[in-house]
């Protein structure tokens, strides 16, 4: 049993009966688990390893230069979020990380923060390229995923258009000998946004929350990237595609506790303006800007 995998090549062939199959496969598989597995997205191997070294020497740096980059004032959407700032909904302990959020490129006119990285190392242009590589990834899934739950062509591409969608640079440092009672890198939660596009992190850990209430692990082969729906998404269908539970434990294997492990989840976000209506709705529904910043100050991020 595990989630379902499909190839994105089959998504981008010319033959229509591939295109349909995985249209068909990633709707059920996202009804199923809200997560899948795709395999041949197209990430350059070597940008996913430049990506992992710029993220260690990233989060080396002295505690007080990394705090020169945090940015309260929006809700910590671009730099720095120090370890033991985030804590899942309803949660009151802190998750076991700190983290670095990436944004596209942005223009005046686009009303979005810019980023913020140290002059050392120089991690723009590579947490830039994986940002636009994930983004391609992500069109290739929104707009099958509009194909399944029969919307106009180009519903999830209007939606997403300058939206605010971040790359999150996620560290989990080695477990101290002592965890804090309750504390795990990130404790059971569902993801905020549209949907989520995770490249293979550098040590397992993810489990996703069944409808029995039991775990199941989620291990990736590589080259591959774990897809999941968020509560965006969850609130546009109607629940039909879920924003399911999942989170990130400890390392119970000394080794493994003693190591630091890396994550690299795109989160896709409409534009801020954009109305989140539910598909069968009368009534507009909040803002995308409405609706995360209400979900931020729900996880400590945001005041």
């Amino acid at each position: 049993m595990g989630i379902r995998t499909l190839s994105l090549a089959d998504w981008t062939s010319l033959d229509p009966s591939r295109r349909a199959r995985f249209v068909r496969e990633l709707g059920l598989g996202l009804e199923e688990h809200g997560f899948v597995a795709i395999a041949e997205p197209g990430l350059e191997p070597e940008l996913l390893r430049q990506a992992y070294a710029m993220a260690e020497a990233l989060f080396a740096l002295p505690e007080a230069e990394k705090r020169r980059h945090e940015h309260p004032e929006i809700g910590r959407q671009r730099g720095y979020t120090p370890f033991g700032t985030e804590h899942a909904k309803d949660q009151i302990t802190a998750d076991l990380k700190e983290f670095w959020h990436v944004g596209r490129e942005t223009s005046v006119e686009d009303g979005l923060p810019a980023n913020d990285f140290p002059s050392e190392p120089d991690a723009g242009p590579v947490f830039t390229a994986l940002f636009a590589a994930l983004e391609r990834v992500a069109g290739h899934m929104l707009d099958a995923i509009g194909l399944y739950l029969g919307q106009h062509d180009g519903y999830f591409a209007e939606l997403t258009d300058h939206g605010n969608s971040v790359l999150r640079v996620i560290h989990y440092p080695p477990l101290p000998e002592s965890v804090p009672v309750g504390a795990v890198r990130a404790a059971a939660h569902e993801d905020i946004n549209l949907m989520t596009v995770l490249p293979v992190s550098t040590s397992s850990g993810l489990e996703i929350q069944l409808p029995d209430g039991s775990w199941m692990p989620v291990d990736a082969e590589p080259e591959t990237v774990i897809v999941d729906t968020g509560d965006m998404m969850a609130l546009l269908t109607g629940g039909r595609l879920p924003a399911t539970t999942h989170r990130v434990v400890n390392p119970t294997e000394p080794t493994l506790a003693r190591r630091a492990r890396y994550s690299l989840p795109f989160f896709v976000h409409p534009r801020p303006a954009a109305r989140l209506t539910p598909f069968d709705a009368n009534e507009p529904g909040p803002t995308a800007a409405e609706f995360l910043h209400d979900r931020l100050v729900a996880i400590g991020i945001a005041g």
